[in-house]
């Protein structure tokens, strides 16, 4: 079977929508696709409506922006209870956060470039909080740049005058939070240094102590070595070891099915959850 269990949708800052992912998924000859957009479980709905048409299998999820030593980490959350009050609350909170922010950077951005939040706003899809991926669509829409990467290189880095912080859970809590909603934490591209300073084994560790279940050792921003190192981190914590794409559709060059997870780490995901994978 080919799983690829991380792909957004126009819920978060995919460019298909949840029912157009799933189609894209059929189309690349995928068995099982995850949808696991930033901060929200918006697109599970129509991505299940379309799965029963489509054949392919669907696990639902979602990728949680936390901190851990300092640094940003992105944990990827799968098969949870959406209605659980505590994860629901700090969804909501994040996602107004990422508003608050895009609107700052904006504002600083809009002092040396001609853009303004309404070139932003029409970048966004219906439901979707605005973040920078849709700041980084305004830019190319207006010229500035010439794609997204281009934006994030230059003008949205956290290297850059524009760049504005916002709030995040630290990871511990995160992981505390989707355990309690029956849901399967997995840390998301946890060797991706081009993307950024990554946390250590040792924080690594402490996490697995707090209930982290797996680690995506297959991912496109990872070099070989890391990847390996990361396989061999896996084993070494008891922890599932998982593959994605991290698909953006247009939004990135990743494409569907460039990284997989094995049968037998879907299976431990799913036997872990409490959201069943549609079928």
């Amino acid at each position: 079977m080919r799983i690829d269990l991380h792909a957004h949708s126009t819920c978060s800052d995919g460019t298909d929508t949840p029912a157009g992912l799933v189609e894209a998924a059929r189309v690349a000859g995928l068995d099982v696709v995850a949808i696991t957009d930033h901060d929200s479980t918006a697109g599970w709905a129509e991505a299940a409506r379309a799965a029963t048409h489509t054949g392919v299998q669907l696990v639902r999820g979602t990728e949680i922006s936390t901190h851990a030593a300092g640094r940003s980490v992105h944990l990827l959350c799968y098969l949870q209870d959406p209605t659980h009050p505590g994860l629901v609350e700090e969804f909501a909170t994040i996602r107004d956060a990422r508003l608050t922010r895009a609107r700052r950077m904006v504002d600083l951005i809009a002092a040396d470039y001609a853009l303004t939040w309404d070139d932003v706003v029409r970048q966004t899809g219906d439901g979707a909080t605005v973040g920078r991926p849709h700041v980084a669509d305004a830019l190319v829409a207006a010229g500035v740049v010439a794609s997204r990467d281009e934006a994030f290189a230059e003008i949205l880095t956290p290297r850059s005058p524009y760049y504005v912080p916002h709030y995040a859970p630290a990871t511990t809590a995160a992981i505390g939070l989707v355990l309690e909603a029956g849901g399967v934490p997995v840390l998301a591209h946890p060797g991706a240094a081009s993307r950024g300073l990554t946390i250590g084994d040792d924080v690594v560790a402490e996490l697995a102590e707090a209930g982290l279940v797996g680690l995506e050792t297959e991912h496109l921003d990872h070099t070989p070595e890391a990847t390996a190192h990361l396989q061999a981190l896996a084993a070494d914590l008891g922890l599932v070891a998982t593959g994605a794409s991290d698909y953006h559709g247009t939004g990135k060059v990743n494409r569907l099915g460039a990284r997989t997870t094995t049968t037998g780490a879907l299976a431990a995901i799913e036997e872990r959850g409490s959201t069943p994978v549609v079928r």
